[in-house]
C-alpha cells in the first residue's frame, strides 16, 4: 500500500514536471520566484518572532547554520564532491555581500515603522533590474520596467497611508542595504551560469553562517528547545526558498522575475489574515489587486514575446 502510494506520487511529480517544462522559460522563472516569495514571507514571520526573543544577529547566524544541517543528508547522499563549487571565490563573495546587507538591515529595522520598512525594501527589485542591464547585459524591455513600476505603485497604495518618514538616518541606512541585497542576487544569477542551484544554496548557508558567527558569539544566549526547533524549521524553509530563487535565476532573466517580488506583500497580508486574523484594509485589497494584475500581465507578455521571437 505504501509502495503504491509512493509510486503514485512519483508519477504525479513526473507529470507535473513535464507540463512545467513546456512553459516559457521566463514564465517558469516567474513561478519559481513566486514560490520563493511565499516561502520567504513565511520564513520572515518566524524569524521576526525569534529575533525579538534571542536577538537578530544570533537568529541570523543560527538560521543559516541550520540551513547547513538541513542540507547535510543531501550532501551525504550525493557525495561531498558533487557539492564542490567551481568558483569558491564567487561563493564566498556572495556570502560576504549577503551578510553585509543583512547586518545593515538588522541595524536599521528596530528604528523604522513596518510601513516604512516595507516601502524601502521594495526598492531592491529596481536596483536588481538596473544591475541586470549594467553588469549582466540583459535586454531590458519596456514591459519589465512597466510591470515593476505598477507593482511598486501597488505597494505604495498599501503602505502609503501608514508612511511616517520618522526614521531619519535609519531610513537612509535601510535604503543603503537595498542595493547591497541587489548585488547579492546579481552574483547569484551570475553563479547559476555554471553552478547547480543546490550547490549555491549549500554554500550560501555555509558562508553566511561563518561570516555571521562573530556577531552571534558577541550576542550569544542559549536558545531554548522550542527555539532550536524553530531555527531548524527556518533552516529548512530558507534553504527551499533560496533553491526556488536560484532555479528562477537559472531559467530566466533576473530582470523578468522582479515584478513578482511585489507579490510578497500579498502573501504577507494573507498570512496575517490566516494566522493572526488581521483583516486587510481597503487600501491593502486595492494594492493587492494592482500587484497581481501587474504580475499576470508581465507573465503573459513574456510568454508571447518568447513565442513571437
Amino acid at each position: 500500500m505504501r509502495a503504491a502510494r509512493r509510486h503514485l506520487l512519483v508519477r504525479h511529480a513526473r507529470l507535473a514536471r513535464r507540463r512545467t517544462a513546456r512553459l516559457d522559460p521566463n514564465v517558469r522563472g516567474l513561478l519559481w520566484a513566486m514560490l520563493a516569495g511565499l516561502l520567504f514571507v513565511l520564513l520572515n514571520t518566524i524569524m521576526r518572532s525569534l529575533a525579538l526573543q534571542i536577538g537578530p544577529f544570533l537568529t541570523q547566524s543560527l538560521r543559516y547554520l541550520m540551513g547547513v544541517v538541513v542540507m547535510l543528508p543531501l550532501i551525504a547522499r550525493s557525495g561531498i564532491a558533487s557539492y564542490r563549487p567551481r568558483n569558491i571565490r564567487g561563493q564566498f563573495l556572495r556570502g560576504g555581500v549577503h551578510t553585509f546587507a543583512l547586518s545593515i538591515w538588522f541595524l536599521a529595522v528596530p528604528h523604522i515603522t513596518l510601513a516604512d520598512t516595507t516601502a524601502i525594501g521594495f526598492t531592491t527589485p529596481i536596483f536588481i533590474m538596473i544591475g541586470a542591464v549594467l553588469f549582466l547585459r540583459e535586454t531590458m524591455r519596456w514591459e519589465r520596467w512597466l510591470a515593476a513600476a505598477i507593482g511598486f505603485c501597488g505597494v505604495l497604495i498599501v503602505v502609503g497611508p501608514q508612511l511616517t518618514g520618522q526614521g531619519g538616518p535609519y531610513s537612509l541606512l535601510m535604503l543603503a542595504s537595498c542595493p547591497i541585497f541587489a548585488a547579492s542576487f546579481l552574483i547569484t544569477k551570475a553563479l547559476t551560469r555554471y553552478e547547480r542551484p543546490e550547490v549555491i544554496v549549500a554554500w550560501q548557508s555555509i558562508t553566511v553562517a561563518c561570516f555571521s558567527l562573530p556577531l552571534a558569539l558577541w550576542h550569544w544566549q542559549p536558545p531554548s528547545l522550542v527555539q532550536w526547533l524553530l531555527l531548524l524549521l527556518c533552516g529548512l524553509i530558507g534553504s527551499v526558498a533560496h533553491y526556488c530563487l536560484s532555479r528562477s535565476f537559472s531559467v530566466a532573466d533576473i530582470s523578468a522575475t522582479q515584478s513578482v517580488k511585489f507579490l510578497d506583500l500579498v502573501w504577507a497580508t494573507l498570512l496575517g489574515w490566516l494566522v493572526f486574523a488581521d483583516m486587510p484594509s481597503r487600501s491593502t485589497l486595492v494594492g493587492g489587486v494592482v500587484i497581481c494584475a501587474a504580475t499576470l500581465w508581465i507573465a503573459r507578455r513574456e510568454s508571447r514575446m518568447t513565442r513571437s521571437g
